[in-house]
């Protein structure tokens, strides 16, 4: 029996562990199933032909990971002009670091600064109650022991929560990063100091990210039987490079709009052979990370990097999906005029009804102050679009992937690039006009600045439940497929995260549930359902 199939949910009183039934959850191609994200495309997946005929090396490592996955990494500038001025200027590759347990299985930027990042898990751990609780909860049991999971994400304060409560569950964790610049060094060092086989620094190379990664996967007498994925990079490594592991994973979970497109590239072709959970489509994802967090985050961005002020000026934001939603609403309230771009006609729309413009990118490119992508495609900035862009205006990409801005068309010898601060660049045109890129095209909120702490509770409690399921699931109940989480796991973390609130639920009476065809414990929405 899986061990989320025990108990029933009551509204307003979370119990441990949920009740999960197979028939709650929707396979690939049966309907009704939600949409990706609003206003996004496939993302094309690699050449079946390409091969990993060699470890990458900086000399050659442009074309390889270009070809296989539009990784996050895609970059000709220096890391180490992204790492802090007081940091050294030596490779944590090439150092030699151990913890206080004589253990060196571990390659962060300093490991002295182990303390500095307790201090900051023990922070976010302060906003992430209903993470803590599911940990003390489920620790008795250790629903995960025996898992053997690496993991690919954002190394953060909060996300270090995740991974010392997926520990405290049972489980054995290796860990890189799914961003070369969002790595929280101090954090990375508490997260080695406690044990956790972590490889990962703010400003690693490319050959760096892609080296990480295989230290993770790579460890004579461990292997992997679970992937949790932020983008799809780590997936796509294991599938190409070891795939005698990936036969063996049993289970993955991605939480991007990024990694599920590549996730269903792979089911369509035949070539998922393991089941997958598609985290970033569960309501506790979509709407409240996706469009709560990116409401809050994108301001703290572009003040910490421009000082811009937002009152009048002019921006677009490239995709009405949630995110796209989330930064038009910070925007708009601080009195910036915003403009839409859309595919979707119901996207669309919808930007139309809560009083934006929708407009074509070129109609305002020469205009505009301001240019957010946030669809998860490629290419919707292009370098015709940053030739006309005015001088000063300031780029920068909300999506998961760094391929929506094209950056390397700007990587040329008539323009000329400038540091202005961590993460800032100006590139000028031959005329002396400047554009304002950030974090050179990838995310903008983990590159530079930090993310709300309780938005990110939900999502890792959506995470650790869903590898829980997928580890203890009885064989057979889900195939070599990519899923939806059901609505009752969607239900179960936000209970969770009432108490914050001290909210209180009403409980329907069994005259009432009888009228409405409900259990009185839920699940209280179909999966069609959009909230």
């Amino acid at each position: 029996m899986s061990h989320l199939g025990l108990l029933p949910f009551h509204p307003g009183k979370a119990c441990w562990p949920p009740t999960f039934s197979a028939s709650t959850l929707t396979p690939l191609g049966q309907p009704p199933q939600p949409p990706f994200g609003p206003g996004t495309q496939q993302i094309q997946f690699a050449d079946d032909m390409q091969e990993f005929t060699k470890f990458p090396t900086k000399t050659g490592r442009r074309s390889l990971s270009r070809s296989i996955s539009q990784s996050s990494t895609d970059s000709y500038s220096s890391a180490a002009s992204y790492t802090d001025s007081s940091d050294d200027e030596v490779s944590p590759r090439e150092k030699q670091q151990t913890n206080s347990k004589g253990s060196s299985n571990f390659c962060v930027k300093n490991i002295k600064q182990a303390e500095f990042g307790r201090r900051e898990i023990e922070i976010a751990e302060q906003d992430m109650s209903a993470l803590i609780s599911l940990r003390k909860r489920a620790q008795g049991e250790k629903p995960l022991a025996g898992a053997k999971i690496v993991g690919c994400t954002h190394i953060t304060a909060q996300t270090a929560v995740l991974i010392e409560t997926l520990c405290a569950l049972g489980a054995q964790c290796r860990w890189s990063a799914c961003n070369i610049y969002s790595t929280q060094n101090e954090v990375a060092a508490a997260l080695a100091e406690a044990g956790v086989a972590v490889f990962a620094w703010k400003g690693e190379s490319e050959d760096d990210f892609w080296w990480c990664i295989d230290r993770c996967v790579n460890m004579d007498g461990w292997q992997a039987n679970m992937i949790l994925d932020d983008g799809g990079d780590l997936t796509h490594w294991v599938y190409k490079k070891y795939p005698n592991v990936f036969k063996k994973i049993r289970g993955i979970v991605e939480e991007s709009v990024t990694g599920v497109h590549r996730l269903y590239q792979l089911s369509k072709a035949g070539k998922l052979c393991v089941p997958a959970m598609n985290v970033n489509d569960s309501v506790t994802k979509q709407k409240f990370d996706n469009l709560y967090c990116c409401r809050e985050s994108i301001l703290d961005g572009l003040k910490r990097t421009t000082d811009v002020m937002f009152g009048g000026k002019q921006v677009v934001v490239c995709g009405y999906g949630e995110v796209g939603k989330g930064c038009c609403a910070a925007l708009k309230a601080l009195g910036a005029i915003v403009y839409i771009t859309e595919i979707d006609p119901i996207c669309a729309l919808q930007a139309c009804m809560d009083g934006f413009r929708v407009v074509k990118l070129n109609e305002v490119i020469r205009q505009v102050d301001v240019v957010i992508t946030c669809t998860g495609n490629k290419n919707v900035v292009t370098r015709e679009h940053l030739d006309r862009m005015k001088n000063s205006c300031i780029v920068c990409n909300m999506g998961h992937s760094n391929t929506e801005i094209d950056v390397t068309s700007l990587r040329t010898p008539e323009l000329t690039w400038e540091r202005v601060r961590s993460q800032v660049d100006h590139v000028i045109w031959p005329d002396g006009k400047r554009v304002v890129l950030l974090a050179e095209g990838r995310l903008l909120n983990l590159s530079c600045s930090t993310v709300p702490t309780f938005v990110l509770s939900i999502t890792a409690t959506t995470q650790a439940l869903a590898l829980i399921e997928l580890y203890n699931a009885p064989e057979g109940r889900y195939k070599q497929d990519v899923y939806l989480l059901p609505k009752k796991m969607d239900e179960y973390v936000a209970s969770l995260h009432l108490p914050s609130f001290d909210a209180h639920l009403t409980e329907l009476t069994d005259d009432q549930a009888k009228y409405l065809g409900l259990n009185k414990n839920g699940p209280f929405k179909p999966n069609y359902y959009r909230y």
